[in-house]
């Protein structure tokens, strides 16, 4: 088998693992069965989840066998965060996440007829083996193995036990369910390797522990690092919110223009962990980043490889067009209403009714200014577009010539500011 380890090491994706030389014999031995759990606290996954799947198919290319859980169970409950309890979603409202879920993962892992010696993956969900629980069941043959406190001792509980919020016990025997987990997928089927995010690490450790006091055997785990953002803000956040992996909850364009628009210390540290190129050319990559920012070497490679991944070819196609497109390197009139409109509304966008403004008032409508004599500077500058032609002139007003496929108008400031303007059918 592949030295998979040697393989993470180098991207970055371990933060942490038991007894790395026994997980690498192990692995080397293999195949091995392994897993990594997902809980449907939301109705799709987001970028945040994305490092899960970098270790998944590393592993998975190494010949190992995939094993995807999507917790039934624990996403009624929801693991413990370190400000506040989570607000308990209905049991139909996480089901029909679960489906969603498991749909969006597929494309990750799903073996093509010709990519001989991969190993399908294996999906579960852990409300199959939980529901059927007692409550005297879950305290004699589960609760007694765990020791109180150690269970405090893990940070997000004990951030909570320390804040007004406090923590209720639902929330508090989470870590006990998702080692449950490992226990039942270890005699189900073999699983012998957990991987999750850093912190999950009590989790993880909860779980083999388990193992070891029921079934006397030995099981592995490996974690991911916390992925941060330069800034200090979060990774996967922006400022209309969570950047998700469902193309209805974030298109394909905002994914396509979240890693095209990431800082240059951010696509640095990323590529690593998110690219499956050579190692050389992520070191080229990397290298040409620093001897020529402006290019975005790093960040569009990220772009394509990432929105492919997860959207698919065509999406790519679309969202690499309208980029083109809306910052002047295309003709928007080749971009489609439906992408146009998409893109436009990412961008962000106004609704005007009844009588067109001025150049000057839609770029102070879209945002883009912050106020009309700014607009007029921006105009006199000659940093002001509609629809990728310079305006020279503030106070005209567009044209019914000027108004796109869809009813658009497509505004920019200087290289990088863009805003649609919408009017509405039959106007």
């Amino acid at each position: 088998m592949t030295d998979v380890i040697d393989e993470l090491h180098r991207r970055g994706l371990i933060a942490q693992n038991t007894d790395e030389e026994a997980l690498r014999k192990h692995l080397a031995d293999g195949p091995v069965t392994y897993y990594a759990g997902f809980d449907p606290t939301a109705p799709s996954l987001h970028v945040g989840h994305l490092l899960q799947f970098m270790v998944l198919r590393a592993l998975q290319r190494a010949g190992h066998q995939p094993v995807v859980l999507v917790g039934g169970a624990t996403g009624l409950i929801g693991d413990p965060r370190p400000t506040a309890e989570r607000q308990l979603n209905d049991r139909d409202t996480v089901a029909a996440w679960v489906d969603s879920i498991r749909t969006q993962v597929a494309p990750f892992l799903e073996v093509p007829a010709q990519r001989d010696g991969l190993k399908a993956p294996v999906y579960v969900d852990n409300l199959e083996w939980t529901a059927p629980l007692s409550a005297i069941d879950f305290l004699r043959e589960i609760g007694k193995h765990f020791r109180v406190g150690r269970m405090l001792a893990k940070e997000a509980v004990a951030a909570r036990l320390n804040s007004e919020a406090g923590i209720s016990y639902t929330e508090f025997s989470y870590q006990i369910l998702q080692a449950n987990d490992y226990r039942e997928l270890f005699r189900r089927h073999g699983v012998t390797l957990q991987t999750g995010g850093s912190d999950q690490w009590g989790n993880l450790t909860a779980g083999i522990d388990l193992v070891r006091r029921t079934e006397g055997a030995t099981v592995h785990a490996l974690s991911t690092p916390l992925v941060t953002k330069s800034d200090g803000t979060k990774f996967g956040k922006t400022e209309g919110g969570a950047v998700w992996l469902d193309p209805a909850l974030t298109s394909p364009y905002a994914f396509f223009q979240f890693w095209l628009n990431a800082d240059d210390a951010d696509a640095r540290a990323w590529l690593p962990l998110y690219s499956e190129r050579p190692a050389e050319e992520v070191e080229a990559l990397l290298a040409e980043s620093v001897e020529r920012p402006a290019a975005r070497a790093a960040q569009r490679a990220l772009a394509e490889e990432l929105t492919r991944l997860v959207h698919g070819e065509e999406e790519l196609s679309q969202a690499e067009a309208a980029g083109r497109a809306l910052f002047g390197r295309d003709d928007l009139t080749a971009l489609g209403p439906e992408a146009l409109g998409a893109a436009l509304r990412e961008a962000g966008s106004v609704t005007v009714d009844g009588e067109t403004p001025t150049v000057a008032a839609l770029l102070q409508r879209t945002g883009l200014v912050s106020s009309l004599s700014e607009a007029r500077r921006t105009v006199k500058e000659g940093g002001a577009y509609l629809n990728n032609q310079r305006v020279t002139d503030a106070d005209a007003v567009p044209a019914e010539s000027d108004w796109l496929p869809g009813g658009w108008l497509v505004l920019r400031r200087g290289k990088r500011a863009v805003a649609g303007v919408q009017r509405p059918e039959g106007v």
